[in-house]
């Protein structure tokens, strides 16, 4: 689909600017221009369609689906998780459906669970580690993805932090309903480009200085670094992964070579996969865009939540196999 965009990237990069392919700023300028663009062009189109289909299903019809009463809260964080397993979009292109599910009055909570599960477990990423490492460890990654998820959620919401997230977005709550439930196809259309365009305007920039920090790191940090410092006979790979892959930035699938490639240099299955769902579920592109919907005490509360059980989730592994 973004093959396109990778010619473009290429020509800037390595003929228009005449940077060698083997350079660290050919490397680092590539990778900022092909996901600025892919970036871009995936909130602009997965902003849109969320848009356009909500207007079918209104708020109240949501909170039911997701479950909006105590009997059915736990039911709520196990659907939201597996939507994200279905949802095969990385961290940044998450973001706006998170806003979207705030916006229809779901649980925060629940909101969390697929914002934790939507990037860091995907079909595609399955299907990968599946062929690479067997079902055993497929099943083993999907299994404590959604349980990070499920859980992170649940003690999310029962910290009831509400109050931390931005006052804009409940705004935006009491009005979408106004602004995207018209009858008429041609205003559904219209309106749901309007709610795009304000919403692209409110957080691009933001968007560019993530990816621009990411692509810098991508340049200058080679992946050797990460098997020199994250080795097995370090006990304290597991963090020394999370930490290293939290400035990074790509999806589940995308990654999943180069865990390929960390555990053929002797990093170990638990680091690597550390590894990999910090980058995808922790990365600073999606704190710079969250920043701009949670308040920082809420923000850092997610990252330390996720971050726990993705370091868990690394002993486990290593312990196990």
């Amino acid at each position: 689909m973004f093959d396109w965009v990778q010619a473009i990237a290429d020509f800037l990069t390595y003929t228009a600017l005449d940077l060698s392919a083997e350079s660290k700023l050919g490397s680092a300028i590539n990778f900022f221009i092909f996901d600025t663009v892919k970036i871009l062009i995936l909130l602009l189109l997965i902003i849109y369609m969320i848009t356009f289909i909500r207007s079918y299903f209104p708020p109240e019809r949501t909170r039911k689906i997701l479950s909006n009463n105590k009997g059915n809260r736990l039911i709520g964080h196990i659907l939201s998780a597996m939507l994200g397993i279905v949802t095969p979009f990385c961290s940044c292109s998450a973001v706006p459906l998170f806003i979207g599910f705030v916006e229809a009055g779901i649980p925060l909570g629940v909101t969390f669970s697929f914002l934790i599960a939507a990037p860091m477990v995907n079909e595609i990423a399955l299907g990968l580690l599946y062929g690479m490492f067997g079902w055993w460890i497929a099943l083993i990654y999907i299994l404590s993805g959604e349980i990070i998820a499920i859980v992170g959620g649940i003690v999310i919401g029962k910290m009831k932090m509400e109050k931390f997230v931005e006052p804009y977005v409940y705004e935006m709550q009491n009005t979408s309903n106004i602004e995207i439930a018209s009858p008429l196809m041609k205003e559904r259309i219209h309106d749901a480009w309007i709610f795009t365009k304000d919403l692209i305007k409110r957080i691009w920039i933001y968007v560019i200085i993530g990816i621009a920090i990411g692509g810098f790191i991508h340049g200058w940090i080679p992946a050797g670094t990460l098997a020199q410092y994250a080795g097995k006979e370090n006990p304290f790979a597991v963090p020394v992964a999370v930490l290293i892959g939290i400035p990074l930035y790509s999806n589940a699938a995308g990654v999943i070579p180069l865990v390929g490639e960390l555990t053929r240099a002797g990093v170990s299955m638990g680091t690597a996969l550390s590894f990999m769902m910090a980058v995808t579920a922790l990365s600073f592109p999606e704190a710079v865009l969250l920043k701009q919907v949670l308040k920082p005490k809420l923000l850092i509360f997610f990252f330390g939540i996720v971050g726990i059980g993705i370091m868990f989730t690394g002993y486990l592994f290593n312990f196990l196999l």
